[in-house]
């Protein structure tokens, strides 16, 4: 597979990423610990070099998973996690968020130990804390670097405003946010514009848009207990018939390709700019291994033209979380 740079930073992964979290958290169906190496291990032999997860996937027990996978190839990967969580021991809840910095080094340890590494490759604020100046998040991350624990330093979902004041302190090589044909937020938000001043990386997650833009779901019915999906707005009967219109989109598009709709939904992402990479996530290898063929499709100026005037008249109905989950969101 071909790679990328993420930002200036020097840091090269593979153009196609593979985000971890589906294995094992947030959705009804999970994989065992044995079948999520397996997998994982099964997509690195196919070319991925990057590999996203976090303390709050699971919890924990995704750091794990990922670190037993990747042990034997560990100096041909990049691991990126996260950190930013209030969770509570005993439970596994999520009360809040924490980015003390005393809280970020515990967790810093903790995820070394995880994932069985000497030093985490990237490692992301998950969400912004309000209650604690980024300028003390981003000085924190600094002197973990230069303790060597950590080697790069990302953020989540941030505003625009706070990634100029973290990036002042401690230079940021790459903003992980939601970015796709259904979620276009870091092109008019101020985010894409940062990255392309000062240099950073963007990593795109949910770019088939949480499995809709793939012509999985036809209506809400199919969404099981269990799956965070049940609590988006977008995944509503009234929202999904709405939108199967970009799906129709992506599908003609792919038809004139021999590719499917999630490969065009991939392909347009890393055409928008030469500095993303999308992390799309499978607990399927023959989906994984179609994200990963899309990294082969050039879509020409044309098929460009045609995708941003079709989806400018289709719109998309519905927030991408609920209320509580969009206020975490553009801190």
């Amino acid at each position: 597979m071909k790679t990328r740079i993420l930002g200036r930073s020097g840091l090269e992964v593979s153009a196609i990423g593979y985000g971890c979290m589906g294995i094992d958290f947030g959705y009804a169906h999970k994989l065992s610990r044995a079948d999520g190496v397996k997998l994982i291990r099964q997509t690195h032999e196919r070319g991925v070099t990057f590999f996203d997860t976090a303390e709050v996937y699971g919890p924990w027990t995704n750091e794990e998973m990922v670190g037993e996978a990747l042990a034997p190839v560990r100096d041909q990967v990049v691991i990126a996690t996260k950190f930013g969580f209030d969770i509570n021991p005993q439970t596994g809840a999520m009360q809040g968020l924490d980015s003390r910095p005393e809280q970020i080094r515990k967790v810093a340890d903790a995820s070394l130990k995880r994932l069985g590494v000497e030093v985490i490759d990237l490692f992301y604020q998950h969400r912004v804390d309000p209650a604690v100046p980024i300028e003390d998040v981003a000085g924190t991350v600094r002197d973990l670097i230069a303790e060597g624990k950590v080697r790069h330093f990302g953020l989540s979902e941030p505003g625009e405003q706070t990634v100029r004041r973290a990036h002042a302190v401690q230079p940021v090589t790459a903003l992980q946010n939601e970015y796709s044909l259904w979620t276009r937020g870091p092109e008019t938000n101020g985010i894409f514009a940062a990255c392309e001043e000062l240099g950073i990386g963007f990593v795109a997650y949910s770019p088939l848009g949480k499995g809709f833009l793939t012509g999985t779901f036809t209506d809400a019915g199919q969404i099981e207990d269990g799956d965070f999906r049940k609590t988006l707005p977008r995944f509503t009967s009234d929202a999904i018939a709405s939108n199967l219109a970009l799906v129709a989109l992506l599908k003609r598009i792919g038809d004139a390709r021999a590719a499917t709709a999630a490969q065009i939904a991939l392909a347009w992402g890393m055409a928008q700019h030469r500095w993303i990479v999308p992390i799309p996530g499978s607990t399927k290898l023959h989906r994984v291994e179609e994200n990963i063929a899309a990294e082969a499709i050039e879509l020409t100026a044309a098929e460009l033209a045609e995708i941003e005037t079709a989806a400018a008249e289709i719109g998309v109905t519905g927030d991408r979380y609920s209320p509580q989950g969009m206020a975490a969101v553009g801190r």
